[in-house]
């Protein structure tokens, strides 16, 4: 079922509309699911054990900080993103691998592509609110994604 988000926009008046910063790198550009978050910084080792869980149809939503000094998503964690059913992505961070990244069957959004890989430190958090691009994130939200832009709901939306 694909949702626009601009019909969940228009439907929806407690629906959040994420600012306008992310850009499409996976190879699904529409999808949604429930959203699980991390808050990490410069450290994507959480990142890669979350992906290697199930992700039963499930949206990651890394808060990364924003940095622009590194990627916290690659081609590998792309694959293994895809491989254990996770539908999509969204950083508030950078991805690098960006031509691997358009073949995974996942949605990816992220501010942009960096070269540079993060340090693995074993830091970061799970299941968190997180905030970022005008919006809440909560662990058990809904998040849906197109070529429009992010929309987030307490839950899904049946249209």
């Amino acid at each position: 079922m694909n949702v626009a988000t601009t019909d969940i926009s228009d439907d929806n008046p407690k629906a959040q509309v994420c600012a306008p910063l992310f850009s499409d790198f996976g190879g699904s550009i529409n999808f949604h699911g429930p959203i699980r978050t991390l808050k990490l910084f410069e450290d994507n080792s959480l990142v890669r054990d979350t992906l290697a869980e199930p992700g039963n149809g499930a949206v990651l939503v890394v808060d990364a900080g924003g940095s622009d000094r590194c990627a916290v998503v690659g081609g590998n964690l792309g694959v293994l993103a895809d491989k254990n059913n996770w539908v999509g992505i969204v950083v508030f961070g950078y991805v690098r691998d960006a031509d691997e990244l358009g073949e995974c069957k996942v949605g990816i959004k992220a501010i942009g592509t960096h070269p540079k890989k993060t340090e693995k430190r074993n830091t970061g958090q799970r299941d968190i609110a997180v905030r970022f691009a005008d919006v809440s994130f909560s662990s058990g939200g809904y998040l849906y994604a197109d070529r429009d832009g992010v929309v987030v709901t307490d839950g899904p939306v049946h249209s």
